[in-house]
């Protein structure tokens, strides 16, 4: 491999995946550490689609998988989302969620990551539906994009036609629980660590696959 080859790699999540949520700052510490030698993309599995987009009181296992979340991971959920938690009525719609993302994603200057995380933050820190229009533009301001631009990309069929596209291209690569990273190779895909992985030990794990293929 030459040294300005990029390793490539798909981070697969969803923004109503509560061990997305506690696998970001790893990820981010990780994905800034190595910027110079990977090439991240971020799609959208759509765990929460058709019949599953319900609202947040229709899965009670959620609670009990947050505490562990937290206590494996060290995120914090904030008190908006607890009390959003404790409301029941906002309905989980990962479809919207994956439009969003992309809305945000499509805007000049934007880091899919930074986009994936802040909507993350909407939910788990705020409470925020990820189906209401004005989250995108208070979103976008915050990462300093253009909110009308980003308000009219969520409104757009071809917007949602995009997040489709990310949950075919998730299924494709055989990715069916979140959070996964996927390393492409000249074989095929690998994954690289796992929901509690640290930064350390995906940069050893991205290490590892960097030796074997300049051995190789």
């Amino acid at each position: 491999m030459s040294s300005v080859e990029r390793v490539r790699l798909t981070y697969a999540f969803d923004a109503y995946c509560g061990w997305c949520y506690g696998f970001e700052p790893a990820l981010h510490e990780f994905a800034a550490a190595n910027a110079d030698r990977i090439e991240l993309r971020v799609l959208s599995g759509g765990l929460f689609t058709g019949p599953r987009a319900l609202p947040v009181s229709a899965y009670p296992h959620i609670p009990g998988a947050n505490e562990r979340i937290a206590q494996l991971t060290g995120v914090t959920f904030g008190d908006g989302y607890r009390a959003a938690l404790a409301d029941g009525t906002v309905v989980m719609d990962s479809a919207d969620a994956a439009t969003g993302l992309v809305a945000l994603r499509s805007q000049p200057g934007a880091s899919a990551l930074d986009a994936a995380a802040a909507l993350q933050r909407a939910w788990y820190v705020d409470g925020r539906s990820l189906s209401d229009p004005e989250v995108y533009r208070e979103l976008a301001t915050e990462l300093g994009l253009d909110a009308d631009a980003t308000a009219a990309a969520f409104a757009s069929p071809a917007a949602r036609a995009e997040a489709e596209s990310d949950f075919f291209e998730v299924r494709r690569l055989g990715v069916d629980s979140y959070p996964t990273l996927v390393l492409h190779t000249a074989h095929g895909t690998d994954r690289l660590g796992g929901p509690v992985s640290s930064a350390d030990a995906l940069t050893r794990a991205l290490e590892q696959y960097l030796a074997a293929a300049t051995a190789a």
